[in-house]
């Protein structure tokens, strides 16, 4: 309602689209399965990737981000970086797109259930109280297979001069890789040469 030139309250139709306007037909014209392009905005402190896709701004949940393991979100992604992503759902009534950057990238997971039994070099990714982590895959990024190291599960990885430190490189055989779970496991065979 406005006032015309004789101070008369009239209902006049907006003409101009406003920012929710534009939102809402950007929405209409997105669909499930969809690629779209777009720039990494920010990356909030609880791990939600935001991305501007054509002016609307999108996000991409932690576990949409990559199929291997990461410790957070900028190993994955950088403010400023283009990225193509697939949506996952158009929501509507709470003006939302979720997209998903592992949808668009081989699932490594299929290839490794594949390498059961087989033995694999790689370097030691991280020591913890039960064993360690191999990485099983020969790139920076690869899956990383747990190796207990013998006795209880309660017993800590031996701090002496011959105990495994992260950078080691250990032979492995790969004994099982779980596809549900993403999750491998494998034994070592070979431990890293004193020195």
């Amino acid at each position: 309602m406005l006032p015309d030139s004789n101070g008369i309250l009239r209902a006049r139709r907006r003409t101009e689209p406003t920012p929710s306007d534009r939102d809402w037909a950007f929405l209409k014209a997105l669909r499930r399965g969809q690629l779209v392009t777009g720039t990494v905005k920010w990356i909030a402190d609880f791990g939600v990737t935001f991305v501007d896709i054509g002016g609307f701004t999108a996000m991409i949940n932690i576990p949409e981000l990559s199929w291997r393991p990461f410790d957070h979100p900028t190993d994955i992604v950088s403010v400023g970086q283009e990225i193509t992503a697939e949506v996952l759902d158009v929501d509507m009534s709470r003006e939302r797109v979720p997209l998903s950057l592992k949808a668009v990238r081989e699932d490594p997971w299929p290839q490794l259930t594949q390498r059961i039994g087989q033995v694999v070099t790689g370097p030691v990714t991280k020591v913890v109280p039960f064993g360690f982590f191999v990485r099983i895959e020969d790139r920076e990024d690869g899956v990383a297979a747990p190796v207990r190291i013998e006795g209880s599960a309660d017993t800590p990885v031996e701090r002496s001069e011959n105990a495994v430190r992260v950078g080691d490189i250990l032979t492995v055989k790969i004994l099982d890789v779980d596809f549900t779970r993403r999750t491998a496991l494998a034994c070592t065979q070979s431990r890293p040469a004193d020195g």
